[in-house]
């Protein structure tokens, strides 16, 4: 990202940015470094608040999976972000956080992280360049929509103002974790103007399962480690995936969970309920599994599974959950329960709860600059859009990746602005 010929064309002109999450950042990069003057500001007393909660745990930079199969994890909306993604791929991220100072490297599972793992790091450096480049950033400033004169209208910490720019960025993120500066109270203000927008949802998100008492207080907070999840959506496409996930007081929660996220929130919402199977021991049959049950002997059914088939307390306890004293004691019910347990789920878990959002404002709404076709001069990136991607790397590449191409939007339509008309 390089500063165009035409950039002292630009030198006099003023971006407002809204939202300091990456997809604000990035575009603030792009539109700073092209002598823009980029004012940025966040309803927190901070930028990038969420990025560093994602950074607690190691963070998730992108994935280095083949570059085709890459794009086909942002589903439906593949075709509408492929241009963007086209633009930021995941070794074009890595290049630009090298040029941060941060060293990346490929996990066991072909996730991409910083060297340190933390976000923090990679925050610090970014912001200081940001600053160098003249990024003006305006903390504790909420966004409230637009004056009769179309100026912008915040609430800053010293009250109410209004500003005049030649061209606004809209970064505001989705819904999830709104104590972290993303509610989705953009939608009133945009929706006011004609916007088309799609309801929010959760997304990479857990579900509610009416449990037990019993599981409940002995078993809430316990992984289930080495199973595979098989399911069948409501358009009949067969979903299979192996990994762990956990049992929660409310609900089942994890990442197999949240991979399966969509195509289960979607059959919820054209059937009212979806049923999924976990295969607690993926790597014997239901005869081998069969065969050991009848080994058994004396022993308890809990001791015995633990000892040879090595579950642990919540697999036993699930398929107590689901299976009555008569149908537990007939091995072949048992055998082809530990192969295939039902759970069924009719409700997503809050969006507060959730990683990110599914719904936002429609493609169908934005040129292909990102700028809104009715607000001529507003541009918007990130997961305000309607698409969602799965969690290991492709949520904040897709955040970057937009911010990108709204960013070299909003420069382009400035530039052309501001050249000398025929």
């Amino acid at each position: 990202m390089t500063k165009p010929e035409s950039a002292a064309t630009l030198t006099n002109q003023n971006v407002a940015i809204i939202g300091g999450g990456p997809a604000g950042l990035m575009a603030a990069e792009v539109l700073s470094q092209a002598g823009v003057q980029v004012d940025l500001y966040d309803a927190m007393p901070s930028v990038g608040r969420k990025l560093l909660l994602a950074g607690i745990g190691g963070l998730n930079i992108t994935h280095s999976e083949d570059y085709k199969k890459f794009c086909t994890r942002y589903g439906a909306e593949q075709a509408l972000l492929q241009c963007s993604l086209d633009q930021f791929t995941p070794e074009a991220l890595r290049t630009w956080i090298h040029t941060l100072g941060i060293d990346t490297f490929v996990g066991t599972s072909g996730r991409v992280f910083p060297k340190e793992m933390k976000a923090a790091p990679l925050l610090r450096a970014w912001l200081h360049r940001l600053r160098q480049n003249g990024v003006r950033f305006h903390v504790r400033h909420r966004w409230l929509g637009w004056a009769d004169d179309g100026s912008l209208q915040l609430a800053g910490p010293d009250g109410n103002l209004t500003i005049k720019t030649d061209a606004t960025l809209l970064a505001l993120g989705g819904a999830s974790w709104p104590k972290l500066g993303s509610d989705g109270s953009w939608a009133a203000p945009l929706g006011n103007k004609g916007v088309d927008i799609t309801p929010l949802q959760s997304a990479n998100c857990g579900f509610n399962v009416a449990w037990s008492a019993l599981l409940k207080q002995k078993f809430s907070g316990e992984p289930l480690k080495s199973i595979v999840i098989s399911f069948t959506d409501h358009a009949g496409n067969a979903h299979h995936r192996q990994g762990e996930c956990m049992v929660s007081r409310e609900s089942i929660e994890g990442s197999l969970i949240y991979a399966m996220s969509r195509p289960l929130r979607e059959t919820i919402n054209a059937t009212g309920s979806a049923t999924f199977y976990i295969d607690l021991a993926p790597d014997r049959s239901a005869e081998k599994i069969l065969d050991a049950l009848c080994r058994r002997g004396s022993k308890s059914l809990s001791s015995y599974l633990k000892s040879a088939l090595g579950f642990n307390g919540v697999k036993t306890a699930l398929l107590y959950e689901v299976l009555n004293k008569e149908q537990i004691s007939d091995l072949k019910t048992l055998a082809a329960t530990i192969k295939a347990l039902p759970i069924t789920v009719d409700t997503t878990r809050p969006i507060a709860e959730a990683i990110s959002t599914a719904g936002g404002i429609s493609f169908g709404n934005i040129d292909q600059d990102f700028m809104l076709k009715q607000l001529p001069g507003v541009f918007v990136a990130g997961e305000m859009l309607d698409w969602e991607a799965p969690t290991g790397g492709y949520l904040l590449n897709g955040c970057l990746a937009t911010g990108l191409h709204a960013g070299r939007g909003a420069l382009a339509w400035l530039t052309a602005r501001a050249l000398p008309q025929p």
